[in-house]
């Protein structure tokens, strides 16, 4: 197997076709990794989640970054780091590029339903606070697995 550099229009190209990634953020020297749905456009990977552990991080350090793979086999994919910075998209301040966030996310088969799944055991519907955010991304790299032989 021979491991390549991506460019960064196969980076996006990646990120466009993505529906789960990986978002890091840490704190205090700890780090904290989640999977959650996303959806990407231009120089923002949108998000959707509710109040706990990694938006209180992120609040407190903005400094992210988002994990994604394309994976058609053992020796054929291709992994992709996202830097960037969080940014959340509170209502009034940013309610048009929230709705844009939502658009995008309705895209996604179940895009709402792991953020509210566990704060469904712990809460009514109604006093779950939907936060949609975004990561500005700063740089992009990847990774590509091939075939000896490609």
């Amino acid at each position: 197997m021979l491991i390549k550099e991506t460019t960064e229009q196969e980076c996006r190209d990646v990120l466009v076709k993505a529906t789960i990634a990986r978002l890091g953020c840490a704190l205090d020297n700890q780090p904290y990794v989640v999977p959650l749905a996303m959806a990407y456009e231009a120089d923002y990977i949108y998000f959707f989640s509710t109040a706990g552990k990694k938006i209180e991080w992120m609040r407190a350090n903005p400094k992210v970054c988002v994990q994604v793979d394309s994976l058609s086999g053992q020796s054929d994919w291709i992994s992709v780091i996202a830097n960037g910075e969080y940014q959340e998209l509170d209502e009034p301040r940013y309610s048009d590029e929230r709705n844009h966030a939502r658009k995008l996310l309705e895209r996604r088969h179940n895009w709402w339903l792991n953020a509210l799944a566990e704060r469904r055991t712990q809460s009514r519907d109604q006093d779950i606070l939907p936060i949609f955010f975004r990561v500005k991304i700063s740089s992009l790299t990847g990774l590509r697995g091939l075939t000896e032989g490609e």
